[in-house]
């Protein structure tokens, strides 16, 4: 008998969830505005996407579509303390797993659209929607934010494997 999706994607989101954590527990407070190059994204804000984006896989089932250019939940406080991220990383796995406990794998088979101001971007499956644009986007963005303490001198943890700083094996 195979493996649901949703099986394979809350096991997915408790393994992800967990070296989330263990990265934003590293981010320094006080360094919001700080970023390594003048294109990149500050280390605040980025610390606060990687919080916040477990929450995209509720927003993937949940909704049809996302127009990017609406302006949908960019009114958001801002999160400057290690606690404030800790808690929006729980409240967005917690949707995340929600979403997915109460969904089936006849709906992630269902397509989800991505708009830009009206215009078609992608349309495809919501299950590739939470492989591509969730979870492997979670994991690229956590790169940067252990990139980012690297170059900010503070200890960067294990995530998939051991680090300089972290010699247990995640």
């Amino acid at each position: 008998m195979a493996l649901k999706l949703t099986d394979q994607f809350l096991a997915e989101l408790d393994v992800e969830a967990a070296a989330t954590r263990r990265v934003l527990e590293r981010v320094p407070e006080g360094r919001d505005d700080w970023k390594p190059h003048p294109k990149s994204m500050p280390l605040g804000r980025l610390a606060q996407l990687v919080a916040e984006m477990p929450g995209w896989v509720a927003m993937t089932i949940d909704q049809n579509e996302l127009d990017v250019m609406s302006g949908e939940g960019r009114a958001r406080p801002v999160l400057t303390t290690t606690r404030e991220r800790l808690e929006a990383l729980e409240k967005s796995v917690a949707a995340a797993r929600d979403a997915l406990t109460r969904t089936t794998d006849d709906h992630l088979m269902t397509n989800w659209r991505m708009l830009a101001g009206g215009t078609l971007v992608s349309e495809e499956p919501r299950y590739l929607v939470l492989r591509h644009s969730v979870f492997n986007h979670l994991a690229h963005h956590r790169g940067q934010l252990t990139v980012y303490l690297r170059l900010n001198d503070e200890p960067v943890p294990s995530v998939y494997g051991p680090t300089a700083d972290d010699s247990r094996f995640a």
